[in-house]
């Protein structure tokens, strides 16, 4: 967090009093040391979000206040989903063609956990993801990080709207960023490069930018690279059964050879 969004002295002092005031409707006196320390701990938070921390204290502690117990109000108020629910999240943006608003937690530990998602294993994709979704987490609680969310645009456009407007209406992405993004959306020009790349399709050849054309053939590099990957796969998986079959073959044929010599005795 910038220093500039540090709460003020003044707000500081009426904070560390509010602390005070706090602990007093929970039956004991809290000294105004331990406030202004408690009061400076915090300072780096929205204002408005301490507030509602210390409130739900006085609403739920039935023991003393402590710095743990606002922090973590506090922090249950930032947006950032829980782990299970940033997993669900992180599963949709493995699908190429979904689009999916995210906090930059949930991408850092989707790029941790995806080798071991693409290798087939959930369970342990899964239990890589978490770790590394709440480690991340925790750090930037601890340094007041606020979460931020950003869109992981997919290929079907449809669901890039869809994705969009759902994060408006859970006050994930901005009001202005929203409006701007349903905009691109919904009206977005076709350009000469978005014309050229339909050419590719349509068979109507459009000349295409050097740089829409470098990615066009990264893209066609790495299209051949993954059919000459799979055809590789075919065709060991198709040896391995062959000498599979001859191995059974084989241990059958001997098998029969010595029931025949045990009959012939």
């Amino acid at each position: 967090m910038n220093s500039c969004d540090r709460m003020t002295d003044v707000q500081v002092e009426k904070l560390a009093l509010a602390i005070c005031a706090t602990a007093e409707t929970l039956g004991y006196t809290l000294s105004a040391e331990a406030a202004e320390l408690m009061a400076e701990d915090l300072a780096d938070y929205p204002a408005k979000d301490v507030g509602a921390a210390l409130q739900a204290c006085r609403r739920e502690l039935t023991g003393k206040l402590t710095l743990a117990a606002i922090l973590q109000r506090v922090q249950a108020a930032d947006g950032r989903p829980s782990d299970d629910e940033a997993w669900a999240i992180a599963l949709c943006a493995s699908d190429e063609s979904d689009s999916v608003v995210m906090t930059d937690e949930i991408h850092l530990a989707l790029n941790a956990a995806r080798p071991v998602l693409e290798s087939g294993d959930k369970i342990g994709a899964r239990m890589a993801f978490k770790a590394a979704y709440i480690r991340a987490v925790d750090n930037n609680r601890r340094q007041a990080v606020p979460a931020k969310w950003t869109l992981s645009m997919g290929s079907d456009p449809q669901r890039r709207l869809m994705a969009v407007q759902e994060a408006g209406r859970q006050g994930r992405l901005p009001a202005p960023v929203v409006q701007e993004y349903v905009a691109q959306l919904t009206h977005g020009p076709i350009t000469s490069d978005g014309q050229a790349i339909a050419g590719l399709l349509t068979g109507n050849v459009v000349q295409m930018s050097p740089a829409i054309r470098e990615k066009w053939q990264a893209v066609k590099a790495e299209v051949n690279r993954n059919a000459e990957a799979a055809k590789a796969k075919r065709e060991a998986e198709q040896e391995a059964k062959r000498a599979e079959l001859a191995a059974k073959k084989e241990a059958a044929a001997k098998a029969l050879a010595e029931l025949e010599a045990r009959s012939a005795r």
